[in-house]
């Protein structure tokens, strides 16, 4: 076999998971292959929300504003009970300070597939359309995946790596007989993409917390242009199972109270939420991610962000071992760093969406009475909303119980996410993370023989004027902070030794991987 042109991992699904690992893997020199069994991207989508960590995953490959440009940032949040708004909360710049991107950003997901497409196009790699995976066997030298083609001929594809990025009904998963334990909600959903008029259109996002319905309006690109995802219940449900359900038949009191007047449906589509987590993330040289890893209700757009994030955390170590500057055990780490966070998401949010979507008297009370009231007391301090979208935003995710995380600095540990601190210069801290390398951060003066280690451990460093603005993001002065290409903080130092880079990486038997491919 020739081992030069060998395809080293193979991603199976294009949705937004497998083609930001596929973006990821390109840029570190990864030789890839991606194949979806759909002729094209999917017209009718539901996920929207694009939150900050993802949008600085994007800054890292530097098409951050790409993205923002084709969505719509979300100016508040308003809630609504017996036709009336009873409480608003502007979210246009919460996480001011925390982040380059202190917003939530509305984009379609067909659109922002699209935008992943024409981005892993500059690097000279496409998705291979109408091809199915069919089977895999696997072995400790590879994987040898069946594939399936539109015109009914097979083809058997031996790799180095297969990443299942394929869905809540992945192939990928079955194959390998790993349980998917969980459960369904009850209730049946609609999402419709319309246009409309009314006080609930070009405003953000709306809630109606109607005592039996539910519905959540969101802004989309265009005015007028809405996207709307509410419950379908009773009859209507019933209808909807045996295909006979159009936009007419859904309950129009959720409508009527936030006084819209839908003008046009470009499409209508059912729906039911699901809420599971793969027991394993990986056996032995397949992994899963995304959907076909973990899913839970749409409370918070967590699960396509979550789904990028597996991909990041998974992308810089394939890369790593398959290029041979880092053993086959770096790999054991994806699956511990990500399936807590899964496994806590799909609790949190089963909670919250058991609440929103309850029904009976005393459910509807609180979901229309006491809950607005709360939300316009509590967010009134700045200290709770920050807190809000700390966690929604996913920022606040680290991975301290790694075998990957050492040591604490200031108020970050090993394991955080590299805490956002803008310039006096009007840069920013996060501008070194698009080489996608391991880099050093010291914040005021490098410790004596630093320069030396990093440039015997073949890391960057990167030494940045202190002041004030770096203590309030957590940040000591003159600690060291070794950073990973996903831009998670592997080691943070106070002691001032510069040995603590060598040490880290002679105790996990790590080196830095340099192979970045050009951008086209």
């Amino acid at each position: 076999m020739d081992r030069e042109n060998e395809i080293q991992v193979l991603i199976v699904g294009a949705g937004p998971t497998g083609l930001a690992l596929a973006l990821w893997l390109a840029r570190f020199g990864v030789r890839i292959r991606i194949v979806d069994k759909t002729s094209d991207v999917a017209p009718i989508s539901r996920a929207l929300g694009v939150h900050a960590r993802t949008l600085e995953f994007y800054r890292q490959l530097g098409f951050a504003n790409e993205a923002i440009a084709e969505g719509v940032v979300m100016q508040s949040v308003n809630l609504w009970a017996r036709d009336r708004r009873v409480a608003s909360v502007p979210i246009s710049d919460i996480g001011e300070g925390l982040t380059p991107f202190p917003f939530v950003l509305d984009l379609a997901q067909d659109e922002h597939e699209q935008l992943l497409i024409k981005q892993l196009a500059l690097g000279g790699v496409t998705v291979e359309r109408t091809t199915e995976l069919t089977g895999l066997t696997q072995n400790g030298d590879g994987v040898v995946a069946t594939l399936r083609h539109a015109d009914g001929t097979t083809e058997s594809s031996p790799v180095e790596y297969l990443a299942g990025c394929d869905g809540t009904h992945s192939t990928v998963r079955g194959a390998l007989g790993v349980p998917f334990a969980g459960g369904t909600y009850e209730h049946l959903f609609y999402v419709a993409d319309v246009r409309a008029r009314g006080p609930a259109v070009d405003s953000g996002v709306n809630v109606d917390l109607d005592e039996a319905d539910l519905l959540a309006v969101f802004d989309m690109k265009g005015p007028g242009h809405i996207r709307l995802v509410g419950t379908v219940r009773g009859d209507a449900a019933a209808r909807a199972e045996r295909n006979q359900l159009s936009f007419d038949d859904v309950a129009r009191r959720p409508l009527e109270h936030l006084r819209m007047e839908v003008e046009d449906v470009n499409w209508f589509s059912t729906y039911r939420v699901h809420h599971r987590v793969a027991k394993q993330f990986r056996v032995g040289r397949v992994f899963l991610l995304g959907d076909a890893a973990h899913v839970h209700s749409p409370v918070g757009a967590q699960g396509m962000n979550t789904g990028i994030g597996d991909a990041i955390n998974l992308a810089w170590k394939l890369a790593a071992v398959v290029h041979g500057e880092s053993p086959a055990a770096l790999l054991d780490t994806y699956e511990p760093e990500r399936i807590a966070f899964a496994r806590r998401l799909v609790a949190t949010t089963d909670r919250v969406f058991a609440f929103a979507s309850k029904s009976g008297g005393i459910a509807g009370f609180v979901r229309t009475r006491l809950f607005p009231m709360v939300v316009s007391v509590v967010f009134r301090a700045r200290a709770a909303k920050r807190y809000l979208f700390r966690t929604v935003s996913q920022i606040m995710i680290n991975y301290r119980a790694s075998t990957l995380s050492e040591g604490q600095a200031g108020s970050v540990h090993g394991g955080d996410r590299l805490p956002w601190a803008p310039l006096a210069d009007g840069a920013d801290n996060y501008k070194p993370l698009t080489s996608l390398r391991w880099q050093v951060h010291v914040y005021g003066n490098a410790p004596p023989g630093l320069r030396e280690a990093c440039t015997d451990s073949d890391v960057e460093l990167h030494v940045f004027n202190w002041t004030s603005r770096m203590q309030e993001s957590g940040f000591i002065r003159n600690g060291v902070y070794l950073v990973r290409p996903d831009g998670y903080v592997g080691l943070a130092d106070q002691s001032g030794r510069a040995e603590v880079v060598r040490e880290y990486f002679a105790n996990r038997s790590l080196k830095p991987a340099a192979r970045i491919a050009a951008r086209a």
